[in-house]
């Protein structure tokens, strides 16, 4: 008999074990549905493993190791000497935090009955698939699948990545030691994240994109205290600047570039980053043999149930047409989950949050200003700045500042955005009264505890109402 050959019966399998093919395993489980979850890799997927987690870990050392020199004004000395990171002890911390997240799903998995088969999937028909493991092959025979594979970062045909010299958003999370100057290309929020922890550990940093600024999709106004904070570290920053050529010469990358204003030159570094963008990974799994639609791109469309144009097989997370972020594919995990489960459930709400842990950090929800008139809204805006937040002053963290779009004829809340410490945390916020389609005036009447940074949404709420207290209101109230 050959191995395999058997298939084995399961109510749902799920390909790819990320933030959502987890989420959505787990949520089968509790449903009592049974469940496979094959992941090639590790639980987790690149958002625990070499993305998300890993990537936030060495921000947050970056900001503390950086914060050591400005300690004296606050009556801190440190013993003399310079200060120094080793960062082969960070990785031993990074990889404690990552093994714990991970036996924490393991354990989950297992207490809501979910099968976890390692091994790569491939599909067969429309209710079989296959699983190349380490030591063998099986046929897994399903009712309902869902896809949730993931992404890769996209690499241009004339750069080639190779884990010492060039590298992608992984390597760049597994260097042990740190480089003295550091190439980026890509602007984007990863190489801006990336590219300033660097800098804070005392890498020379240079970021390469080819658009007019960084940050090219976030408005540029949220974006000016992200570009002074990148200057004050000593970033230099080339915009509207094309990578034509990669070479490596005696040990160092040579970027040849092109700029209208600069003509063609070769910027040299130690190692160059690439961080231009990511593609989904739906080659090799078979999906032209069920009749998944796949767009150009790689792209599977799905509808709001996360259903493919194949009924019964669901995908979900960065394979489908969208922002590629981790609470979205968990999002869609679950719905996919119910939806099998026979719940009544729907990717029904636009606000997805985006957060960018820069310096300093980026996040919002809703539209902009630029969005909202482009909608035809006459729109007021309340904004607040953290230099007048008493908590804000207290710790040294008085750059950014908060805004609130609001439809100026029903005072509905249509977009919040915040630039600053801990805005990550802040614009929770602001996704619940989106979601509760806030008014302004539900904000402003709503106490927020003091001294917090959380009071910048409140005051920022009073200054769309013309009433705020600890700035000067400007005249295009609400009232």
């Amino acid at each position: 008999m050959v191995v395999g050959e058997i298939a084995i019966e399961t109510d749902v399998i799920v390909i790819g074990g990320g933030p959502g093919g987890y989420a959505a395993a787990i949520r089968l489980g509790q449903l009592g549905k049974s469940v496979i979850l094959v992941e090639k890799d590790s639980l987790g997927g690149v958002c625990l493993n070499r993305g998300c987690i890993p990537s936030k870990a060495l921000i947050h050392t970056a900001e503390q190791f950086y914060k050591l020199d400005s300690l004296g004004k606050m009556g801190i000395h440190l013993p003399e000497g310079k200060s120094c990171f080793d960062m082969g002890a960070w990785q031993s911390w990074k990889e404690g935090t990552v093994t714990t997240l991970q036996n924490g799903i393991v354990r989950l998995c297992q207490e809501n009955g979910v099968t976890v088969v390692k091994g790569h999937a491939t599909f067969f028909s429309k209710d079989r698939v296959g699983v190349e493991t380490e030591k063998d092959f099986q046929t897994y025979r399903f009712e309902q699948a869902i896809i949730a594979t993931g992404s890769r970062p996209f690499i241009p045909g004339f750069i080639e990545v190779d884990g010492t010299y060039i590298l992608d958003s992984s390597d760049a999370l597994q260097l042990t030691e740190l480089p003295k100057c550091l190439s980026i290309i890509g602007g984007g929020y990863i190489g801006i994240e990336l590219g300033m922890a660097y800098a804070k550990l005392g890498c020379q940093v240079t970021i390469i994109e080819m658009e007019s600024r960084i940050l090219p999709q976030v408005s540029a106004h949220l974006v000016k205290e992200v570009e002074k904070q990148a200057k004050k570290l000593g970033i230099v920053i080339r915009t509207s600047t094309k990578v034509e050529k990669a070479e490596i010469e005696d040990g160092q990358v040579a970027l040849h570039v092109y700029a209208e204003e600069q003509d063609h030159d070769v910027i040299t570094s130690e190692k160059t980053l690439v961080t231009i963008g990511r593609i989904p990974n739906t080659q090799g799994l078979g999906l032209e043999q069920l009749g998944i639609e796949v767009d150009a791109r790689g792209y599977v469309a799905v509808n709001a149930q996360c259903r493919t144009t194949v009924p019964h097989i669901f995908a979900i997370g960065d394979i489908t047409p969208g922002v590629a972020l981790a609470h979205r594919a968990t999002r869609q995990g679950i719905i996919a989950a119910e939806v099998i489960g026979g719940l009544s459930s729907a990717m029904d709400s636009t606000f997805i949050p985006y957060v960018i842990f820069s310096e300093p950090q980026v996040a919002g929800v809703g539209m902009t200003r630029e969005e909202a008139e482009q909608q035809g809204y006459r729109i007021k805006v309340g904004h607040f700045p953290y230099r007048a937040n008493g908590r804000a002053m207290a710790v040294d963290a008085t750059a950014g500042f908060a805004e609130v779009i609001v439809d100026a004829q029903s005072h509905m809340l249509l977009g919040m955005h915040v630039v600053g410490d801990d805005a990550s945390n802040l614009i929770g916020e602001g996704v619940l009264a989106l979601e509760l389609a806030a008014r302004v005036e539900d904000i402003s009447l709503t106490m927020h505890p003091h001294p917090t940074l959380s009071e910048v949404w409140l005051e920022a709420a009073e200054a769309a109402l013309g009433h705020a207290i600890h700035v000067v209101n400007k005249e295009h109230s609400i009232l």
